[in-house]
């Protein structure tokens, strides 16, 4: 049986058994509930299946693993065999990732991966880069042989990386263990007990402060060790964690955040279907309990919400919160973004996103992130993270290309540089796929994706079927001055232009000084990364055209950046091998 005619005959057989399965098991969980709050917290737990690691697949078939390039972005998978294959009839998906900020080109990627699809067992899958994403290295899982999800990954300010997972005690509760590397290894430690519970979600304080080092995880209290308590807090670096509080309002599906003076944001949907932020200034004091505002409502004009085509045993995506910690206009800003259902409003899915620019004492109305003027299509697993800058990244998966009704999605992605005022115009990042190919034992894409966000652009962790099955992938997108906020230029930098574009052995950069100013002009491939410097001095005004060599150039697409004080002008070159 040749790849194609496997992966048919495992896509039929899925839809005959997975399914069946799905329904009894989420039937019997429900069915145990006694009220609505429980059922919708419970409804979407994670299911633990099998414990004890299937035996080995004797059928292990490989082929290419899926890469794609385009204007401004660069994906690649990362689920990946020693020999960069990818593995037909795995799963992988429920992706994190976290960027070492003393050396941007060491990655970590997280993942829960199951062995096949016929099996709910899973582990604590993972991949590292040392060149900025170009090549990854996928080792055997962090803790082998163990039944292992959700995680969740972050890095310390010096370059410690940590991997949050949630496990079962076999009897009746979930809990976590947080592991970590070495300052500059790509190896695990024996991992840390951490308490915790389904749908977790961790953050680190960066900030440089009393806290600095701290780390904070929440979690969906209904399935926990602690009972009641939802969150935890490490003051050592992680070498212990101290024992569970309660957050008021109990937030789930939500994330967390640490803002520029050592504030703790966490936001969720409560008990009564509302979406909160909590606020607490006293987690970063060691020698203090921790202690929270009471909550703040928010409007998003919809709900969190779950059980939908797209994703039928799962959410359509968490609540995302960040913080503006950039020094800028927008400082101190927290910002609220989640793929909410506005059904009531005569739309299904959008991504809506909100902020407060006081500290969280009052918020900003709802705005809806995703241009499109359709009322019944999708925009589902919404993203987003802050850059250094105040620059912010927003992705989601969006079913807006789809032929008539079909659920096939794309990816997407929107950013805003003036503090989520204006948005730019939304672009597909990927070809459409279908999210319903390869579900390994619930129908769902798993619940979350995850970014992060550096001055010039976003690093983002996802999964899809664009493989023909259920895989994670590495994206880097750097944004283009283009849409519904354009760069604003002066009257010192003239037009940049480029010809012949496309070219092969040579290029022409050309631009026109009005004054004598400082000028920067350089190369970038798609990762952002810096691939030759054309000028970097002070010009007297004039015109300047340089030669941009070819033959040294390996990739098909360029960004050429020209900037003369705090105006930038950049251009796409297309490099013919």
């Amino acid at each position: 049986m040749n790849y194609m005619q496997l992966l048919s005959y495992t896509q039929t057989k899925l839809a005959l058994t997975l399914g069946i399965l799905c329904v009894f098991g989420l039937s019997n969980s429900l069915q145990s509930q006694n009220s609505k709050s429980d059922r919708e917290k419970l409804a979407r737990q994670e299911m633990t299946g099998d414990l004890e690691k299937p035996a080995e697949r004797n059928d292990i078939v490989t082929g290419p693993a899926y890469r794609a390039e385009g204007s401004n972005y660069f994906t690649t998978q990362v689920n990946i065999t020693e020999n960069g294959e990818n593995i037909l009839l795995d799963a992988a998906n429920e992706p994190s990732i976290a960027v070492d900020p003393n050396n941007p080109d060491r990655m970590m990627i997280g993942w829960r991966q199951f062995g096949t699809v016929f099996s709910s067992f899973r582990q604590a899958g993972y991949a590292y880069t040392l060149d900025g994403g170009e090549t990854w290295v996928a080792p055997e899982p962090i803790d082998a042989d163990v039944f292992r999800s959700d995680p969740v990954l972050e890095v310390d300010n010096n370059g410690v990386f940590y991997y949050n997972s949630l496990t079962y005690d076999g009897f009746s509760d979930f809990t976590i263990d947080v592991y970590r590397t070495t300052e500059t290894g790509v190896e695990w430690d024996e991992g840390v007990y951490a308490y915790g519970g389904d749908k977790q979600w961790m953050a680190i304080d960066n900030t440089n402060g009393s806290g600095e080092g701290h780390i904070y995880t929440n979690w969906n209290e209904g399935f926990s060790v602690c009972s009641p308590g939802s969150f935890v807090r490490s003051t050592d670096g992680g070498e212990s964690y101290e024992e569970c509080v309660a957050v008021p309002g109990d937030p789930f599906w939500g994330t967390v955040a640490v803002g520029p003076d050592g504030e703790l944001y966490t936001v969720g949907r409560s008990d009564f279907n509302k979406i909160i932020v909590l606020k607490s200034n006293t987690a970063q004091h060691a020698d203090s309990s921790v202690s929270w505002f009471d909550e703040m409502e928010i409007d998003l004009d919809g709900k969190l919400a779950y059980g939908y085509e797209v994703n039928p045993a799962g959410l359509i995506g968490q609540a995302w919160i960040d913080v503006d910690r950039s020094g800028g206009p927008g400082h101190g800003n927290i910002y609220v973004l989640a793929s909410v259902d506005r059904t009531p409003n005569g739309t299904q899915v959008d991504v809506m996103f909100t902020r407060s620019t006081n500290g969280g004492l009052s918020w900003d109305g709802p705005k809806k992130i995703n241009d499109d003027f359709m009322i019944d299509d999708y925009q589902w697993f919404g993203t987003m993270s802050v850059a250094p800058n105040g620059r912010i990244d927003a992705v989601w998966l969006d079913t807006r290309d789809a032929f008539q009704l079909s659920i096939s999605s794309a990816l997407y992605y929107s950013y805003s540089e003036d503090q989520g005022v204006t948005w730019s115009e939304n672009e597909r990042l990927s070809e459409l796929f279908d999210p319903r190919l390869g579900w390994p034992q619930q129908e769902k894409m798993g619940d979350y994706f995850d970014m992060v966000s550096d001055n010039e652009g976003a690093h983002l962790a996802w999964a899809n079927t664009l493989n023909g099955e259920q895989d994670v992938y590495y994206t880097r997108i750097i944004p283009e001055p283009v849409g519904t906020k354009e760069p604003k230029h002066t009257e010192d930098l003239a037009s940049l232009k480029a010809y012949p574009n496309p070219f092969g052995s040579h290029t022409k950069v050309s631009f026109t000084l009005e004054k004598e100013a400082k000028v920067e002009l350089a190369i970038y491939d798609v990762y952002g990364k810096l691939v030759r410097t054309l000028m970097d001095t002070r010009k007297a005004a004039g015109n300047y055209e340089i030669t941009l060599d070819g033959s040294e150039l390996s990739g098909a697409v360029y960004l050429c950046k020209l900037q003369i004080g705090t105006d930038v002008r950049t251009i796409r070159l297309m490099h013919i091998k």
